[in-house]
């Protein structure tokens, strides 16, 4: 009951401080739409000045004498310099004149590399409204410096009110680029057409707003307003309620389409001001109602207290009983966990007792038939009397009965004396040089990783090569299904134990444990290969020699066996 009041109440305060957030979130976004729409005005503004501030002069200059006389034939050397003086002055990028063909007769720029001298300009849309007796206007990289500007144009008329010539100038309006980047903002100006001609960011230059037509793409092409220009998409995307996706992130969006052209101002900005200061309101109520809550806790806390302090004695002496009954009852687990281990290696002991009793007595009574019968087929084989098929597998017969007979000796020998010295690298190559021929039939792969010193320890040399002889053939046994087939044999020290270490990549030990593969006559193997007795007899060894061993399953699949042996002390180390 009480958590299910507590989730309520979170639920609540998440709920009060969720709507806290919203409001305040749409109040100050309000706020900054505004801040944005005085923004968007301070530079629309700033574009119909730049637009309108020379826009008086091309009228004033065809009006002119000296151009007047240019355009009927006047030598042009004079009003090159006096363009250039006008453009220097005024801060124009070019000041040009062109026949009513076209062909630039004069500029300011005369004599430099790049002139509009000698170039035809009357595919321009600027020209030929000029023609047609009005001011032409035109946004469009230059053609022949490759430059963008926008051009303003008026007809030169002669005697009768004939047009003799255009004069035209070009502004450079990239001051305005540079303005809105040196001031963090991000502001698109863009075309009837939705190509963008001024942006913040120079990457958005010469990008498409909004899909065109092929006749608009026709007629950017005939005017070539932006020639090498791939004109692809902006990635952004507008939404609803004055926001769009630009740049990666959500912005406001507002925009100015009063523009002279048809063209449209967009300014973008971010309202993560509006959202830290939601945050910040936000948090200030949460921090109150925290307080608010902590001192009625407080309250709540003092009329509690005294029933807590009486009952403090009471816990104290109730967790005393309780860590003496778990004491308690973790020794009487401990002591029932050994019993189990007692019993189970009792039982274990009595069955490989019982188990050598068998085998001394099973070694003795079929010792006499065997050896007669290896006579028996000798003499056979001497004589020729008996079918030569018929004798090999009679042969192969007694030969497994033998090597039956010779496993079950090893639980019929009591712990052997005269333990010595011995190295278990020494062991290790015996052993392998002893399964070499299983390991070339089964065309597997060996691993022998052997430290550069002896690794002494006190046993039977001979016992201990059979323990690592079982264990690889063991190892051997699990690679015949396997499609990599390959033997890793480690041996080293650690502390005062010697190890030797065999890992192969078969199928591994499935569900069967340690205990259960030292058990006489358990085996994985079909009926008829082998008899389970190869680590039950390394098991009996290994405990001779007071070692341990054990065994898992690899990561990377196959299994991992273990065995431990104590090292060989030396006089020095012992009395030390």
């Amino acid at each position: 009951m009480r958590r299910t009041q507590t989730l309520l109440a979170a639920l609540a305060v998440a709920f009060v401080a969720a709507c806290i957030f919203w409001i305040s979130l749409s109040y100050f976004q309000s706020e900054e739409r505004s801040k944005a729409q005085g923004r968007l005005s301070l530079y629309r503004s700033t574009v119909l000045a730049e637009l309108e501030r020379f826009s008086h002069l091309t009228y004033v200059l065809a009006r002119d004498p000296f151009v007047i006389e240019t355009s009927l034939g006047a030598d042009t050397r004079a009003l090159n310099l006096r363009f250039a003086a006008f453009a220097e002055k005024s801060g124009l990028d070019a000041i040009y004149l062109m026949r009513p063909d076209g062909l630039t007769i004069s500029a300011s720029n005369a004599g430099e590399p790049g002139s509009f001298v000698g170039q035809d300009y009357s595919f321009r849309p600027y020209f030929k409204d000029a023609t047609k007796g009005r001011q032409g206007r035109f946004y469009g990289i230059g053609a022949t410096t490759g430059l963008p500007g926008y051009f303003i144009a008026d007809a030169v008329r002669g005697p009768d009110d004939v047009v003799s010539g255009v004069v035209a100038i070009k502004l450079d309006l990239s001051g305005l680029e540079a303005s809105w980047r040196e001031a963090g903002e991000q502001v698109i100006l863009a075309n009837e057409d939705g190509v963008v001609l001024l942006a913040s960011d120079a990457d958005w230059r010469y990008t498409l707003l909004t899909d065109i037509t092929t006749e608009q793409s026709d007629a950017i092409r005939a005017s070539r307003q932006f020639p090498g220009q791939a004109l692809d998409r902006l990635d952004w995307q507008p939404k609803s309620g004055q926001r769009a996706v630009i740049g990666g992130g959500e912005r406001i969006h507002l925009s100015a389409h009063d523009l002279p052209h048809g063209w449209v101002l967009h300014y973008f900005t971010s309202d993560d001001r509006a959202v830290v200061r939601s945050l910040l309101v936000t948090g200030i109520a949460v921090i109150l109602a925290a307080l608010a809550f902590i001192f009625s806790q407080l309250r709540r806390t003092r009329r509690i207290g005294a029933a807590l302090r009486k009952s403090v004695a009471e816990e104290a002496q109730l967790r005393q009983a309780n860590e003496r009954l778990a004491f308690e009852i973790e020794e009487r687990k401990a002591a029932e966990r050994q019993l189990k281990r007692t019993r189970g290696e009792l039982e274990r002991a009595s069955r490989l007792a019982a188990l050598g009793q068998l085998a001394a007595s099973v070694t003795h009574e079929l010792g006499q038939p065997l050896a007669a019968m290896r006579n028996h087929l000798a003499a056979a084989e001497l004589s020729g009397a008996a079918n030569r098929g018929l004798l090999p597998r009679i042969g192969g017969l007694v030969d497994r009965m033998e090597g039956i007979t010779r496993q079950l000796k090893f639980f019929s020998r009591t712990d052997g004396e005269g333990f010595r010295e011995v190295d278990l690298r020494q062991a290790a190559q015996a052993a392998l040089e002893l399964v070499a021929p299983n390991i070339e039939q089964a065309e597997a792969s060996v691993t022998l990783e052997l430290p550069e010193d002896p690794v002494f320890v006190r046993g039977d040399q001979l016992r201990l090569e059979q323990v690592i002889t079982n264990i690889l053939r063991n190892a051997m046994d699990a690679l015949e299904d396997s499609t990599e087939r390959h033997l890793s044999v480690r041996i080293g020290t650690t502390g005062d134990k010697g190890w030797f270490e065999v890992r192969d990549t078969g199928h591994g030990l499935g569900d069967a444990t340690l205990s259960d593969l030292q058990e006489p006559f358990f085996t994985t193997r079909e009926s008829g290969r082998g008899m389970g007795l190869g680590l039950a007899i390394s098991a009996s060894i290994v405990k001779e020699h007071h070692g341990r061993m054990s065994a898992c399953n690899a990561s990377s699949g196959g299994a991992v066996f273990r065995v431990e042996i104590p090292l060989n002390e030396t006089e020095e180390e012992a009395a030390a």
